[in-house]
């Protein structure tokens, strides 16, 4: 039997991803610059097993070309704990809404000029407002926002593939379930959607926490 899409990480190195597609998923945003969907991209040529950059010196991104051991890139792991015991937890109408603030990416998907998912939270009783509510947490790229029925056994999740995509001066966004194994050879928490740094100065290895925005990182595959 063949075996599943993983991801291991190399010590002081790259991703190494086995079986998984990779491919590349841009924010569509408003004339506002609010963005409100994502936008299915090219898939990228790989081989069935691949290096992707984790330092963010490569002249090669998304591909790893070495340049970590020349530039000697600590990319020392310090993420810790599980969603369940990171995220907050708001109560609304039938419905709890859970925020893991730790691996926000910023994205920028659970709010616009007039509201967001934290207001929208205590006025998840009108249909309209739960149903962008919903749509909001659905998109966000590192699951950092989910959310549960009242009664259910768990979260809602939104059917997404096994694969690794490439956000434009983001992150990569990993979906489906897909197994990562840190360098320290402990598996990351599975989940159906978890970032991971590409720039190589999150707080939060191999966790994307932010920071690509703070430092200026950019590329586009």
């Amino acid at each position: 039997m063949a075996e599943g899409p993983s991801i291991s990480i190399a010590p002081n190195g790259p991703y190494l991803v086995s079986g998984a597609p990779l491919v590349v998923r841009t924010p569509v945003e408003t004339a506002a610059g609010e963005p409100i969907a994502w936008e299915k991209g090219a898939v990228l040529e790989t081989k069935d097993r691949y290096a992707l950059c984790r330092c963010g010196a490569s002249e090669r991104k998304p591909f790893c070309d070495g340049t970590h051991a020349r530039v000697g890139f600590d990319g020392t792991e310090t993420a810790a704990a599980t969603y369940d015991e990171r995220s907050q937890a708001m109560e609304g109408s039938g419905i709890t809404v859970r925020d893991d603030r730790s691996i926000c990416v910023h994205a920028g998907f659970c709010g616009t000029a007039a509201t967001n998912v934290w207001k929208m939270v205590g006025r998840s009783d009108a249909t309209d407002v739960r149903s962008q509510m919903l749509a909001m947490i659905e998109r966000c790229p590192s699951g950092a926002l989910t959310y549960r029925f009242d009664g259910a056994d768990g979260d809602n999740e939104p059917d997404l593939p096994a694969q690794v995509a490439v956000v434009p001066d983001g992150p990569l966004v990993v979906t489906g379930g897909v197994p990562v194994n840190r360098a320290d050879g402990r598996p990351l928490e599975t989940r159906n959607r978890v970032t991971l740094c590409r720039c190589g100065q999150s707080a939060n290895k191999p966790l994307c926490d932010g920071t690509h925005k703070q430092v200026g990182f950019t590329h586009t595959p």
